[in-house]
């Protein structure tokens, strides 16, 4: 509020706007359908050229910051930054598409880098290359000179939350600095001939383990690059740098984690699969890793199991409640095939493990076959596809179907031969439930008859598709109240409730500075009306098919996403990139 006024005075004292149209710039805030930004534009009192030269200004004398530029001009942050390098005459780095050599930073006081908010890059003969939070601050310039006396400064401009971001990692690594050097001594001590054996590096892996968990990470992926080995974590489905190590520190680790999991520690050339079970702060979890050859070594990623978790029930899903109820009345039927569609990642094991959890019963069979079984149900027969041992998903579902079962789980439906057997089950009494990766629900009929199913078989099995996607929930500790930019709001309106108010992310302690804490479920459900079971039948378009699902009152996932958004629950940005993408 305060960057807002100090706008107003400005644009006053120069009058670009006089008090009428600066109390009308205030209501279509307060309306939640504009920007300062956004009106000086859409009024003409400013092209988009001229609102960049007013935010540079703004910036270098100081009545703006970064994030009030971003908010009150609707300005996009990177496009700023390249405008005010150039009229800087600095370079613009994005530093999370370079490889930063942390030794140049392991030259100067962390203290002093910290106090000046710069983060050094690289280096050549005669520059040390600095990114610097306020690359307009003289002092901080001088500052970190004094730090790099033997070689010049080259300032760079660069997002300040990347710059804050990557100073806090390489904290993290001064934490643990101590133990890495244990590491390096044991690793030339001539009594440690296996470097796998190290213990320290036992203790790296399970600090690397044990911040994982705490931070909610799904995967833990480590991965060498020309000059360091860098450690990133996936939380809420985006990857984050946890750790960034010397290269030397690679080979020991990688060694020391395929020993735990079983592998052959001298085979670098192809790919490998292992497993390890792991006591982490007094709870078992389960480490799946897979090792993958690249141009610098390997790179592995672990998933991080927990065999405490328990099955989420079906109505804390999220769903938008009239889906839940078609989901549940799809499942209420004797036989046909249920599909649950989305991109890897998006929730879909997890919603076929609460429907199953939410119908399982003594009367009924249950069977399913996975890839791999991640956690166990009760009453509840699964089976892990082997491929090796020849037992295929069509294969197994072959078995499956001489075991008399009432209901049947398929992993995901791969080929043909797994699609055709899983329908001949449903149309033969059995209620099958499924995966598969498409867009969205109407998307999913298309791909099944692509795949080389007759229509009318397909009309005849279906019963519903359920297509769904994960949106970060924002931090309620940290998140901002924000008003839309004109265009956007336009975009949105017609499904926007009566009531709305956006937010955007901030970042805090809660929420390891990402401004998002958990994650939520988008969906759709399209059940398989008898009109809609005709329309296929007769080979309809997926433009037909979406027409008379809308007038069955279909609610798409951009639609849920909106009312998500426009409650407070996530950010319009969050539900543009799943649900656009």
């Amino acid at each position: 509020m305060l960057g807002r006024k100090k706008l107003f005075e400005y644009l006053n004292r120069n009058r670009i706007v006089d008090n009428h149209t600066a109390s009308l710039i205030e209501q279509k805030i307060e309306d939640g359908v504009s920007t300062i930004g956004s009106f000086l534009v859409e009024e003409k009192i400013f092209d988009q050229d001229s609102l960049i030269t007013l935010a540079i200004e703004l910036y270098k004398n100081g009545t703006l910051s970064f994030d009030e530029i971003n908010s009150e001009l609707s300005l996009d942050i990177d496009f700023f930054l390249k405008n005010l390098a150039a009229n800087l005459r600095y370079e613009y780095m994005d530093l999370d598409s370079i490889d930063i050599d942390y030794r140049i930073a392991s030259k100067a006081p962390l203290s002093q880098l910290k106090k000046y908010s710069a983060l050094p890059i690289k280096e050549d003969e005669i520059n040390v290359y600095i990114a610097l939070k306020d690359p307009t601050n003289m002092l901080a310039q001088e500052g970190i000179q004094r730090v790099f006396n033997r070689k010049l400064i080259k300032i760079v401009v660069a997002e300040p939350n990347q710059i804050e971001k990557y100073l806090n990692k390489m904290e993290l690594s001064e934490s643990i600095k101590g133990l890495i050097s244990e590491i390096r001594k044991e690793l030339s001590s001539s009594a440690s001939e296996n470097p796998q054996e190290s213990s320290g590096i036992l203790k790296l892996i399970e600090i690397i383990l044990k911040t994982a968990i705490l931070s909610r990470a799904s995967d833990v992926h480590i991965e060498p690059t020309e000059n360091n080995c860098i450690v990133r974590t996936r939380i809420d489905g985006m990857l984050t740098e946890a750790f960034i190590f010397d290269k030397d520190i690679y080979p020991p680790l990688s060694s020391r984690l395929k020993l735990l999991s079983n592998m052959d520690i001298a085979e670098r050339r192809k790919p490998q699969d292992g497993r390890f079970s792991a006591s982490i702060m007094g709870k078992e979890y389960d480490f799946r890793i897979s090792t993958l050859p690249i141009m610098q070594g390997e790179s592995i990623v672990l998933r991080i199991l927990d065999k405490s978790k328990v099955v989420i029930k079906l109505e804390n899903l999220g769903m938008h409640p009239d889906n839940f109820t078609k989901f549940s009345q799809a499942m209420k039927v004797p036989y046909g095939i249920i599909f649950v569609t989305g991109p890897t990642g998006s929730g879909k094991t997890t919603t076929l493990y609460a429907a199953l959890n939410a119908i399982k019963s003594i009367q009924t069979k249950i069977i399913t076959v996975e890839d791999p079984v991640e956690y166990q149900l009760n009453l509840t027969q699964q089976t892990q596809v082997n491929e090796k041992a020849g037992l295929t998903f069509a294969s197994a579902l072959r078995s499956i179907l001489r075991q008399d079962p009432d209901i049947i789980m398929i992993g995901e439906v791969r080929d043909q031969e797994t699609l055709r057997i899983a329908i001949q089950a449903a149309l033969t009494g059995h209620l099958v439930f499924s995966t598969l990766h498409t867009n969205d629900a109407i998307c999913a009929v298309t791909r099944v008859l692509d795949m080389g199913i007759e229509s009318y078989l397909v009309s005849g099995a279906l019963v519903a598709i359920e297509a769904q996607r994960l949106v970060r929930k924002l931090c309620p500790h940290c998140k901002s109240k924000v008003n839309l930019p004109k265009t956007l709001f336009d975009q949105i309106k017609e499904h926007l409730p009566n009531k709305f108010e956006f937010y955007k992310s901030v970042g805090c302690e809660k929420c390891s500075q990402t401004g998002y804490l958990g994650r939520e479920m988008l969906s759709e459900i399209l059940p398989i009306s008898e009109k809609i079971a005709s329309l296929i039948a007769q080979g309809a378009t997926k433009e037909e098919l979406h027409k008379q699902a809308l007038s069955e009152g279909f609610i798409d996932m951009f639609k849920d996403g909106v009312i998500r958004a426009a409650s407070g629950v996530t950010t319009i940005d969050e539900i543009l990139r799943v649900t656009k993408s």
